[in-house]
């Protein structure tokens, strides 16, 4: 029986997705300048108000209301028209140093929280995401590339994308079901032009093979979408975390990524468990997986290991567990260490997901042969 699955993503000016942006652009600035800084910083955002607030400890000197002003410049809210300007907003800083409590964990190299992460991946696609959350991706991705080259200038930096899948019996993929996007835009625009702008330079581009006759299509459904963030929406940074990872097909662990830095085993560890499954996956072992790891407070390697593969298998699940023992560090030190993450490389996940991309370490295809030599055993 055929069955459907619905993911959505934002584009990089929607408030939620502002916050990230901030929260790991403050982290990378750290980064820059001191590779072991401590860094767990929070975002809020309201009308004409940025607050930025955590715990960092760091030798870096970082310029944080400038950090702020930045971000939000280069997203597009510079005037006005677009509902927010980054050289109006009011910025305020309440941020604390990391307590002695949690850095005499961290500083030994074990887990600083307890928690549980996972990791997904399959060969749906080719970046190996479920297929809903990736087409949804790029959508979003078009949405601003559109809006930045101007090719629709009429389009402001807030909005939303969401993609329903049709897959048949076997979990193949048919076709695109619905596709939803809400853009805001400027005052002096017909809904008509945003409708034939959107379809032709978006959604054709992106995903013209995956639709036909049937395919339902929502542009602004609403009607005009003219006031966007922060006018009618707070943003908060974390709390994007399905779009973050997989568009709810996949399970999410125990907390948001953005403004952690790699100490972090929410971050970490599920950095390191996608890397594993994407690895897994693309061995031939199975045509999907999920990693879970579970950390346990001042304990180095993670308490438990499980994978599931949904049945896809071709090697049994404890020779797999066995396999990731063999071969991986799974203490925070050594995912550090495998991954190297303590790179000022964060601003960019905080955008568009942090799995599929092409440009960090935890994507790479370099451990294949690993469980590739399973299949010959």
């Amino acid at each position: 029986m055929k069955y459907y699955i619905t993911s959505e993503s934002v584009t990089c000016g929607h408030p939620d997705k502002v916050c990230d942006q901030i929260s790991d652009a403050i982290l990378d600035a750290c980064l820059a300048e001191d590779k072991d800084s401590r860094v767990a910083c929070e975002c809020l955002t309201t009308t004409w108000t940025i607050v930025v607030s955590g715990e960092i400890t760091t030798n870096a000197w970082v310029n944080f209301q400038d950090i702020a002003r930045k971000v939000v410049r280069d997203i597009g809210y510079d005037s006005l028209e677009a509902g927010f300007s980054a050289d109006d907003v009011s910025v305020q800083i309440l941020i604390n140093s990391q307590s002695p409590d949690i850095a005499q964990w961290v500083d030994t190299g074990w887990a600083w929280d307890q928690g549980i992460m996972y990791g997904y991946a399959t060969n749906e696609t080719e970046n190996y995401l479920p297929a809903p959350i990736s087409f949804a991706h790029k959508l979003s991705r078009r949405l601003e590339q559109v809006r930045k080259e101007k090719i629709l200038p009429f389009l402001l930096p807030d909005g939303k994308t969401q993609v329903t899948i049709e897959y048949d019996e076997n979990g193949k993929i048919q076709r695109v079901d619905t596709i939803v996007i809400s853009s805001q835009h400027k005052v002096d625009v017909s809904q008509e032009e945003i409708h034939k702008g959107i379809k032709s330079q978006v959604i054709d581009p992106v995903l013209g093979k995956y639709i036909d006759e049937k395919t339902i299509i929502h542009i602004n459904p609403t009607g005009k979408f003219t006031i966007g963030w922060p006018k009618w929406d707070c943003g908060l940074t974390g709390r994007k975390i399905i779009i973050d990872t997989y568009g709810g097909v996949g399970r999410h662990g125990w907390g948001a990524f953005s403004g952690k830095d790699p100490s972090k085993v929410d971050r970490s560890g599920a950095y390191v468990a996608r890397y594993i499954a994407k690895n897994i996956v693309a061995s031939g072992i199975c045509d999907k997986c999920e990693i879970q790891l579970w950390y346990a407070i001042g304990v180095a390697e993670p308490v438990s290991i499980y994978v599931d593969m949904f049945g896809t298998e071709k090697v049994s699940r404890e020779l797999v567990i066995e396999t990731i023992k063999k071969n991986f560090d799974l203490s925070p030190r050594g995912i550090i260490t495998l991954l190297d993450l303590k790179k000022p490389i964060y601003q960019k996940t905080a955008t568009y997901g942090h799995f599929g991309r092409d440009d960090v370490s935890w994507e790479h295809l370099d451990k294949v042969e690993v469980f590739k030599t399973l299949l010959k055993k």
